[in-house]
Protein backbone atom coordinates (compact mmCIF):
# COMPACT_ATOMS: atom_id res chain seq x y z
CA UNK A 1 0.00 0.00 0.00
CA UNK A 2 1.49 3.32 -1.05
CA UNK A 3 0.85 6.68 0.56
CA UNK A 4 -1.28 7.75 -2.43
CA UNK A 5 -3.47 4.66 -2.58
CA UNK A 6 -7.05 5.58 -3.45
CA UNK A 7 -6.09 8.90 -5.01
CA UNK A 8 -6.49 9.91 -8.66
CA UNK A 9 -3.88 12.07 -10.38
CA UNK A 10 -3.68 13.77 -13.76
CA UNK A 11 -0.32 14.77 -15.22
CA UNK A 12 -0.07 17.00 -18.30
CA UNK A 13 3.11 16.51 -20.26
CA UNK A 14 3.11 13.10 -18.61
CA UNK A 15 4.29 11.06 -21.56
CA UNK A 16 7.97 12.01 -21.41
CA UNK A 17 10.72 13.61 -19.34
CA UNK A 18 9.94 14.99 -15.90
CA UNK A 19 6.19 14.54 -16.41
CA UNK A 20 6.62 10.84 -17.14
CA UNK A 21 8.87 10.39 -14.11
CA UNK A 22 6.27 12.10 -11.92
CA UNK A 23 3.41 10.01 -13.31
CA UNK A 24 5.44 6.84 -12.72
CA UNK A 25 6.34 7.80 -9.15
CA UNK A 26 2.75 8.71 -8.29
CA UNK A 27 1.61 5.32 -9.59
CA UNK A 28 4.32 3.56 -7.58
CA UNK A 29 2.85 5.19 -4.50
CA UNK A 30 -0.59 3.81 -5.31
CA UNK A 31 -2.29 6.60 -7.24
CA UNK A 32 -4.35 5.97 -10.35
CA UNK A 33 -2.71 8.23 -12.93
CA UNK A 34 -4.11 9.82 -16.08
CA UNK A 35 -1.29 10.67 -18.47
CA UNK A 36 -1.96 13.55 -20.87
CA UNK A 37 0.13 14.31 -23.94
CA UNK A 38 -0.21 15.29 -27.57
CA UNK A 39 0.77 12.07 -29.34
CA UNK A 40 -1.19 8.88 -28.78
CA UNK A 41 1.72 6.56 -29.59
CA UNK A 42 3.97 8.24 -27.01
CA UNK A 43 1.15 8.18 -24.46
CA UNK A 44 0.63 4.46 -25.06
CA UNK A 45 4.34 3.82 -24.52
CA UNK A 46 4.28 5.83 -21.29
CA UNK A 47 1.22 3.98 -19.99
CA UNK A 48 2.87 0.64 -20.77
CA UNK A 49 5.98 1.75 -18.86
CA UNK A 50 4.04 2.92 -15.81
CA UNK A 51 1.80 -0.13 -15.62
CA UNK A 52 -1.80 -0.96 -14.79
CA UNK A 53 -2.44 2.10 -12.63
CA UNK A 54 -1.99 4.39 -15.65
CA UNK A 55 -4.34 5.39 -18.43
CA UNK A 56 -3.78 7.96 -21.16
CA UNK A 57 -5.70 10.70 -22.93
CA UNK A 58 -4.40 12.57 -25.98
CA UNK A 59 -4.97 16.33 -25.84
CA UNK A 60 -3.26 19.52 -26.94
CA UNK A 61 -3.27 21.61 -23.78
CA UNK A 62 -2.70 24.80 -25.77
CA UNK A 63 -6.21 24.42 -27.25
CA UNK A 64 -9.11 25.33 -24.98
CA UNK A 65 -11.44 23.01 -26.90
CA UNK A 66 -9.10 20.10 -26.20
CA UNK A 67 -8.98 20.99 -22.50
CA UNK A 68 -12.77 21.08 -22.29
CA UNK A 69 -12.97 17.67 -23.97
CA UNK A 70 -10.18 16.33 -21.74
CA UNK A 71 -11.85 17.23 -18.46
CA UNK A 72 -15.23 16.14 -19.79
CA UNK A 73 -13.70 12.72 -20.38
CA UNK A 74 -12.03 12.71 -16.97
CA UNK A 75 -15.30 13.66 -15.25
CA UNK A 76 -17.00 10.69 -16.90
CA UNK A 77 -14.33 8.43 -15.39
CA UNK A 78 -13.95 9.81 -11.88
CA UNK A 79 -15.89 12.23 -9.66
CA UNK A 80 -12.76 13.95 -8.34
CA UNK A 81 -9.09 14.63 -9.01
CA UNK A 82 -6.92 14.47 -5.91
CA UNK A 83 -3.72 15.51 -7.68
CA UNK A 84 -3.17 17.73 -10.71
CA UNK A 85 0.35 18.16 -12.05
CA UNK A 86 0.88 20.79 -14.75
CA UNK A 87 4.11 19.63 -16.35
CA UNK A 88 3.56 20.37 -20.05
CA UNK A 89 6.11 22.91 -21.25
CA UNK A 90 9.09 23.58 -23.45
CA UNK A 91 11.95 25.99 -24.01
CA UNK A 92 13.14 28.07 -26.94
CA UNK A 93 12.06 31.32 -28.61
CA UNK A 94 15.64 32.58 -28.62
CA UNK A 95 17.15 35.91 -27.60
CA UNK A 96 15.55 39.34 -27.89
CA UNK A 97 17.41 40.14 -31.10
CA UNK A 98 16.07 37.19 -33.09
CA UNK A 99 12.86 36.01 -31.36
CA UNK A 100 9.92 36.00 -33.77
CA UNK A 101 6.33 36.74 -32.90
CA UNK A 102 5.41 33.16 -33.75
CA UNK A 103 8.10 31.72 -31.45
CA UNK A 104 7.11 34.07 -28.63
CA UNK A 105 3.42 33.21 -28.91
CA UNK A 106 4.10 29.47 -29.12
CA UNK A 107 6.27 29.37 -25.99
CA UNK A 108 4.03 31.63 -23.93
CA UNK A 109 1.00 29.70 -25.14
CA UNK A 110 2.42 26.39 -23.94
CA UNK A 111 4.25 27.47 -20.79
CA UNK A 112 1.78 30.03 -19.43
CA UNK A 113 -1.62 30.14 -21.13
CA UNK A 114 -2.06 26.37 -21.22
CA UNK A 115 -1.29 26.06 -17.50
CA UNK A 116 -3.79 28.80 -16.64
CA UNK A 117 -6.61 27.20 -18.59
CA UNK A 118 -5.71 23.66 -17.54
CA UNK A 119 -6.21 24.69 -13.93
CA UNK A 120 -9.36 26.63 -14.76
CA UNK A 121 -10.95 23.67 -16.55
CA UNK A 122 -9.87 21.24 -13.82
CA UNK A 123 -11.41 23.24 -10.96
CA UNK A 124 -14.80 21.47 -10.96
CA UNK A 125 -12.93 18.20 -10.27
CA UNK A 126 -10.69 19.61 -7.55
CA UNK A 127 -11.79 20.07 -3.97
CA UNK A 128 -11.05 19.45 -0.31
CA UNK A 129 -7.67 17.76 0.01
CA UNK A 130 -6.61 18.19 -3.60
CA UNK A 131 -3.03 19.11 -4.44
CA UNK A 132 -2.16 21.23 -7.49
CA UNK A 133 1.50 21.09 -8.49
CA UNK A 134 2.84 23.46 -11.14
CA UNK A 135 6.21 22.59 -12.69
CA UNK A 136 8.28 25.73 -13.08
CA UNK A 137 12.03 26.18 -13.52
CA UNK A 138 15.00 27.56 -11.67
CA UNK A 139 15.13 30.14 -14.47
CA UNK A 140 12.26 31.98 -12.79
CA UNK A 141 14.93 33.60 -10.59
CA UNK A 142 18.23 33.35 -12.48
CA UNK A 143 19.46 34.74 -15.77
CA UNK A 144 20.14 32.41 -18.68
CA UNK A 145 21.75 34.14 -21.68
CA UNK A 146 19.29 34.28 -24.57
CA UNK A 147 16.53 32.71 -22.49
CA UNK A 148 14.49 35.78 -21.62
CA UNK A 149 11.16 34.54 -22.97
CA UNK A 150 11.52 31.15 -21.31
CA UNK A 151 12.50 32.75 -17.98
CA UNK A 152 9.55 35.15 -18.21
CA UNK A 153 7.16 32.27 -18.84
CA UNK A 154 8.37 30.46 -15.73
CA UNK A 155 8.33 33.66 -13.67
CA UNK A 156 4.66 34.03 -14.63
CA UNK A 157 3.96 30.62 -13.11
CA UNK A 158 5.82 31.62 -9.97
CA UNK A 159 3.48 34.62 -9.77
CA UNK A 160 0.33 32.57 -10.40
CA UNK A 161 0.97 30.05 -7.63
CA UNK A 162 0.66 32.23 -4.49
CA UNK A 163 -2.41 33.96 -5.95
CA UNK A 164 -4.07 30.64 -6.72
CA UNK A 165 -3.07 29.30 -3.29
CA UNK A 166 -4.98 32.12 -1.61
CA UNK A 167 -7.91 31.97 -4.02
CA UNK A 168 -8.34 28.20 -3.68
CA UNK A 169 -7.59 27.74 0.02
CA UNK A 170 -11.28 28.12 0.97
CA UNK A 171 -11.98 25.13 -1.29
CA UNK A 172 -9.35 23.02 0.47
CA UNK A 173 -7.04 22.97 -2.57
CA UNK A 174 -3.30 23.31 -2.00
CA UNK A 175 -1.15 24.89 -4.74
CA UNK A 176 2.64 24.68 -4.90
CA UNK A 177 5.39 25.30 -7.45
CA UNK A 178 8.17 22.80 -8.11
CA UNK A 179 11.10 24.39 -9.93
CA UNK A 180 13.72 21.97 -11.29
CA UNK A 181 17.21 22.86 -12.36
CA UNK A 182 19.05 21.33 -15.31
CA UNK A 183 17.63 17.81 -15.51
CA UNK A 184 18.42 14.88 -17.77
CA UNK A 185 15.40 14.60 -20.09
CA UNK A 186 14.80 14.10 -23.83
CA UNK A 187 14.27 17.88 -24.06
CA UNK A 188 17.73 18.51 -22.64
CA UNK A 189 19.18 16.02 -25.10
CA UNK A 190 17.65 17.97 -27.98
CA UNK A 191 19.00 21.25 -26.62
CA UNK A 192 22.44 19.69 -26.37
CA UNK A 193 22.42 18.48 -29.97
CA UNK A 194 24.76 21.30 -30.94
CA UNK A 195 28.22 21.74 -29.45
CA UNK A 196 27.22 25.30 -28.48
CA UNK A 197 24.23 24.00 -26.54
CA UNK A 198 26.34 21.39 -24.76
CA UNK A 199 28.91 24.01 -23.77
CA UNK A 200 26.26 26.40 -22.45
CA UNK A 201 24.73 23.81 -20.12
CA UNK A 202 28.12 22.49 -18.99
CA UNK A 203 29.13 26.06 -18.11
CA UNK A 204 25.94 26.59 -16.10
CA UNK A 205 26.50 23.35 -14.20
CA UNK A 206 30.15 24.14 -13.51
CA UNK A 207 29.66 27.76 -12.53
CA UNK A 208 26.21 27.97 -10.96
CA UNK A 209 25.28 24.59 -9.51
CA UNK A 210 26.55 23.77 -6.03
CA UNK A 211 26.31 20.01 -6.63
CA UNK A 212 28.11 20.25 -10.01
CA UNK A 213 25.87 17.80 -11.84
CA UNK A 214 22.61 17.49 -13.71
CA UNK A 215 19.52 16.29 -11.91
CA UNK A 216 17.69 13.09 -12.73
CA UNK A 217 14.01 13.14 -13.59
CA UNK A 218 13.37 10.63 -10.79
CA UNK A 219 14.80 13.10 -8.27
CA UNK A 220 12.33 15.77 -9.38
CA UNK A 221 9.50 13.22 -9.29
CA UNK A 222 10.16 12.35 -5.65
CA UNK A 223 9.66 16.01 -4.69
CA UNK A 224 6.41 16.13 -6.68
CA UNK A 225 5.18 13.04 -4.84
CA UNK A 226 5.92 14.75 -1.53
CA UNK A 227 3.84 17.75 -2.62
CA UNK A 228 1.04 15.43 -3.73
CA UNK A 229 0.97 13.58 -0.42
CA UNK A 230 -0.39 14.40 3.01
CA UNK A 231 3.21 14.86 4.19
CA UNK A 232 2.99 18.37 2.73
CA UNK A 233 -0.50 19.05 4.11
CA UNK A 234 0.53 22.41 5.62
CA UNK A 235 2.20 23.66 2.44
CA UNK A 236 0.49 25.95 -0.04
CA UNK A 237 1.73 28.88 -2.10
CA UNK A 238 5.24 27.52 -1.73
CA UNK A 239 8.16 27.14 -4.12
CA UNK A 240 10.50 24.16 -3.93
CA UNK A 241 13.72 24.31 -5.95
CA UNK A 242 15.09 20.89 -6.90
CA UNK A 243 18.09 22.35 -8.69
CA UNK A 244 21.29 21.14 -7.08
CA UNK A 245 21.73 24.55 -5.49
CA UNK A 246 21.61 26.56 -8.69
CA UNK A 247 19.11 29.09 -7.33
CA UNK A 248 21.34 29.90 -4.36
CA UNK A 249 24.79 29.74 -5.97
Amino acid sequence: MGELTGKTALVTGGSSGIGLAIADDLARQGADVIVVGRRQQVIDEAVAKIGPRATGIAADVTRLSDLKDLFGTVKARTPKLDILVCSAGSTGAGPLQTCTEEAYDALMGLNVKSVFFTVQQALPLLGEGSSLIVIGSVTDTITVPGGGVYSASKAALRSFVPTWANDLAPLGIRVNLLSPGITETPLLERLQSSSEGMSRFDDLIANRTAMKRRGRAEEIASVATFLASDRSSYMTGGVLYADGGMSTW
